[in-house]
């Protein structure tokens, strides 16, 4: 039996490669043009400002934030915040996308509906009362763990979570629990090592949210010496860059240091999002 061939004709394979090229020039100019506009000198709006010339290059505009906010202790500020909303968020998920997944107990439908209820509701509307309970009633304004707690789960990991549980074979729980596995040993060394990509996914999609919250850590506290980055910049951008010598700059300035880290995550770990080694366990 012949097998057709589904190798590209080099006509084919130039065009793929030239539309794939455009694609790609569009999608990363916008980036580009943000870090060329922060490091202008003098800013140019033009469609000419995206190749400026290299004496318009400068770094006057990162020096300018950095004179007026604390650029280094906002990365700390901002990584306690951000990490802790992702640790809690992959601790609590994994543990509650387990137990809706795999455990059988009563309640477990009411619980999972209740999870996708929770999806529909906007934090916006529970800001005020969230705000009441944790800043008066437990007196955590000012305090890195009053900015955690509303982000500590998240509905949406737990369903990722569930849905790649209940992808994994049963026959998997059921071999350990014959040779006496317990319940966190079946986690930690049969579940955990198979559900990678869906932790590397969970912390990514975490990770930006909480990075570019202003407004809950705004509200928690005033003190500037513990806000985030994202609230820092926000403040400068509102009420400081206008006043500077290029605001233009410094405004795209403060969007490259906020981005910066989120892509350079991104970069480091897209291969896991389409990686996978359920199957790895099962043999075919």
């Amino acid at each position: 039996m012949s097998r057709t061939s589904t190798k590209l004709s080099r006509p084919q394979t130039i065009l793929r490669a030239v539309v794939l090229g455009a694609g790609a020039i569009l999608f990363l100019f916008p980036f580009y043009y943000m870090v060329i506009g922060s490091l202008q000198l003098t800013p140019d709006t033009s469609v000419a400002g995206a190749f400026p010339s290299p004496d318009n290059i400068t770094t006057a505009n990162y020096e300018a934030i950095n004179s007026r906010i604390n650029l280094f202790a906002g990365l700390i500020n901002s990584g306690i915040f951000t990490g802790g909303v992702v640790l809690c968020t992959v601790v609590f998920g994994v543990l509650a996308g387990y137990a809706l997944a795999i455990l059988k107990w009563r309640g477990r439908g009411a619980t999972f509906a209740l999870v996708l209820l929770v999806q529909v509701v906007p934090f916006q509307l529970l800001m005020i009362p969230l705000y009441v309970l944790i800043a008066r009633n437990y007196g955590l304004s000012d305090n890195y763990l009053g900015m955690i707690l509303p982000f500590a789960i998240n509905s949406t990991a737990v369903l990722v979570f569930r849905q790649y549980f209940l992808q994994l074979p049963r026959e998997l729980f059921d071999a350990a629990r014959i040779d006496g596995a317990g319940e966190l040993t079946l986690l930690r060394r049969v579940a955990l090592p198979l559900v990678r990509p869906a932790i590397v996914t969970a912390v990514l999609l975490t990770f930006i949210g909480p990075w570019n919250e202003f407004l809950w850590p705004f509200l928690i506290t005033k003190d500037a010496a513990m806000q985030p980055l994202a609230v820092s910049l926000a403040n400068y951008v509102t009420n400081v860059a206008a006043s500077t010598a290029n605001p233009y700059g410094s405004v795209l300035a403060g969007a490259v240091v906020l981005a910066a880290p989120v892509v350079i995550l991104f970069i480091v770990f897209q291969r896991y999002f389409v990686s996978t080694d359920v199957g790895s366990a099962v043999k075919g």
